[in-house]
């Protein structure tokens, strides 16, 4: 790899390598999935069918930073740090810092999966549903520990993991999360939404009557988040419906801004905004050891191929989910229709949402650091990809090199 400014990632390991001879032997073992070598990886679940892949020591790789180039303007500062104290969603307790979105990963997800979803009934089928013959492999990624580190500097736990900066590992990740929500809120009707969360982008789509939006007013047209008046009114049958219309308006225009935006976050944000988050980045990318950019070194790769196909799948409700994707630059990786939120259903429902999406020909892979992806991988007898450290993300990229995933 060509050497770079960015810091590197710190192995000194030596490549892994796989003889021929060893990949013949795997191919014969197990036709119907995997040729990584699974001989030298340990097995998460010695009954099941599928291995967890533990990191394989890897060589070192500079990396760069993925810099999104915004317009040259010249702001006074960096946006202070500044917490949206909002409520926690789950145990916040590892931090008093921790606003809304920031819980634990560790939520009980049998309880997330008891909580009804509202107006599943009414869901439309994902309008990408139309499947691709030539379609071989499907990438389950999560976000958060995994493509890009955010939980953990909020909590201080990456601080304390790798000897950095508390102060500033908690100040960057208060400062992002800031910005999250700023743009959530501002642009993509959080402050609507919230209460009436959905799993997917189309999943009210069929109460859209397909109205010109262009003169339409969002702020005056009497939509309540909570859906109250619809739910509690005398006339519920007409009010449902409206209710439902003005929902729906609302994630069709999220998904044309998603769509405007997704290569250029920065035209959503003031001058200053736009300085203070090209900053953020790359002070984050500094400390947390170019971590992004060896995610996307395999995201990127697994774009590239016409038969792979990449699907987000993150315990962040949708709208703030969307709001992370844009800011980190990976609107472009991931359309709007390949982003889930398993807030209210849990990962293991959204397994099953894309797997009929997709076909159960198509072979899946997912890649995760926390428990709840691994439970419902091997629920659905899906190889499981462990991310724990840079070293898991530089295998992961070999791997895919090498044509083992």
């Amino acid at each position: 790899a060509s050497t770079t400014n960015a810091s590197p990632v710190s192995t000194s390991s030596t490549v892994v390598n796989i003889s021929t001879s060893a990949v013949a032997s795997i191919s014969q073992e197990y036709p119907t999935y995997t040729i990584l070598g699974q001989s030298q990886y340990q097995t998460c679940y010695p009954s099941s069918g599928f291995g967890v892949v533990p990191p394989a020591d890897s060589s070192t790789e500079s990396l760069a930073l993925a810099t999104t180039t915004f317009p040259e303007e010249k702001p006074n500062a960096l946006v202070p740090a500044r917490a949206v104290q909002r409520p926690s969603s789950g145990d916040a307790s590892t931090s008093p810092l921790l606003p809304r979105a920031t819980a634990s990963k560790e939520l009980d997800e049998q309880a997330r999966k008891n909580i009804p979803g509202k107006n599943r009934g009414k869901r439309k089928a994902d309008t990408s549903s139309s499947q691709d013959s030539e379609l071989e492999r499907v990438f389950l990624w999560d976000l958060d520990e995994t493509i890009i580190i955010f939980h953990s500097l909020l909590t201080g736990s990456y601080a304390q993991k790798y000897g950095k900066d508390p102060t500033l590992v908690i100040g960057s990740g208060l400062s992002m999360e800031e910005m999250i929500f700023e743009v959530a809120d501002t642009h993509l009707f959080f402050n609507d939404l919230e209460e009436c969360d959905q799993v997917h982008i189309e999943d009210v789509a069929s109460d859209d009557n397909g109205q010109d939006l262009s003169n339409y007013n969002f702020s005056t047209d009497g939509f309540s988040g909570s859906g109250s008046n619809a739910n509690h009114s005398s006339s519920v049958g007409v009010q449902g419906v409206d209710w439902m219309r003005k929902l729906a308006f609302r994630y069709r225009r999220v998904r044309e801004i998603y769509n405007k935006y997704k290569t250029n976050v920065g035209g959503l944000l003031s001058p200053q905004k736009r300085e203070a988050l090209q900053r953020l980045r790359t002070d984050i990318e500094v400390l947390t050891d170019s971590w992004l950019e060896t995610a996307l070194k395999s995201l990127l790769l697994i774009q590239s191929r016409k038969n792979c196909e990449n699907i987000l799948i993150t315990t962040t409700q949708l709208m703030p989910a969307l709001a992370k994707v844009l800011l980190y630059g990976l609107g472009e990786v991931f359309p709007i229709e390949n982003i889930y939120s398993a807030t209210k259903i849990g990962k293991e429902s959204c397994f099953e949402r894309i797997v009929s999406r997709f076909g159960k020909k198509v072979t899946y892979v997912v890649i995760g650091d926390g428990r709840d992806e691994e439970v419902a991988a091997k629920q659905h007898n899906m190889p499981f990809w462990r991310i724990t450290n840079h070293a898991d993300l530089v295998s992961l990229h070999q791997a895919l090199e090498l044509d083992f995933l």
